[in-house]
């Protein structure tokens, strides 16, 4: 009997220990309407939303830490935390560093520039163009525009700051971010149509974990699969894209 009672409280503490997880997100907290800080001075945002349903279906919880976007996989792989979640491409050079889960959004990306300064993508030629530091756009600019000045920045709020001013001719960013960033400021506009190469942005944005960690891998998916069918993501999806 007695055996028989141990075997039972092991149990009940096994099942708390299981739901009382914690799986720790990193992220870059200014690149709304993916992730930024609101009002209540918390990380808030699509992905953060995202995150915390997908965490529901795994019976975990959610934290989510800001950091630098270039410090984002070096951290995960030095195991700081489990998962990158920060409106980052899948591509196949960060697929050799980090496994990502199936595309949690799909994605292209845009140039905004100052109304009537800049006529489409080739006057951009010899012009400086702000990008975050460490982003697919970054690499974008510096492999297929080589005629550009690509400028790089620890945040794209920064960037937009100096666009408005004059010190910079462009920026280019994700097309949602874009978005947001012409309903606030309508002294901007983008130039020319939205960039899709796959070895950029064509695959979509998807969760990074550490390579190995192919259980974690699974278990996102599948919560994925989850919200997708039952209404839960696109919920989401219309809370922060649909406005």
């Amino acid at each position: 009997m007695k055996k028989l009672l141990v075997a039972a409280l092991l149990a009940n503490a096994s099942v708390a220990a299981s739901a009382a997880e914690t799986i720790r997100f990193a992220t870059e907290a200014s690149y709304p309407p993916f992730e930024f800080v609101g009002d209540n001075n918390k990380i808030q945002g699509f992905d953060v939303d995202l995150a915390n349903a997908l965490c529901k279906e795994m019976n975990a919880t959610c934290t989510f830490s800001n950091q630098a976007f270039d410090s984002l996989i070096p951290g995960l792989k030095f195991r700081r935390y489990e998962a990158v979640m920060a409106g980052m491409d899948i591509t196949p050079e960060r697929q050799q560093q980090v496994t990502f889960s199936q595309p949690c959004y799909d994605n292209s990306a845009l140039f905004i520039a100052q109304k009537g300064k800049v006529a489409d993508i080739g006057a951009l030629k010899g012009k400086r163009v702000g990008v975050q530091n460490g982003t697919t756009h970054q690499k974008y600019l510096l492999d297929q525009h080589k005629d550009v000045t690509t400028v790089p920045y620890d945040s794209y709020q920064n960037a937009i700051l100096d666009l408005k001013s004059g010190r910079l001719d462009a920026v280019f960013g994700d097309t949602a971010v874009v978005n947001e960033w012409l309903k606030q400021n309508d002294q901007l506009a983008t130039v020319g149509s939205s960039v899709t190469d796959k070895n950029y942005f064509g695959i979509g944005l998807g969760i990074a974990v550490r390579q190995g960690n192919d259980a974690l891998v699974k278990r996102f998916n599948d919560a994925l699969e989850k919200v997708k069918q039952d209404g839960t993501y696109q919920s989401i999806y219309n809370k922060w894209f649909q406005q």
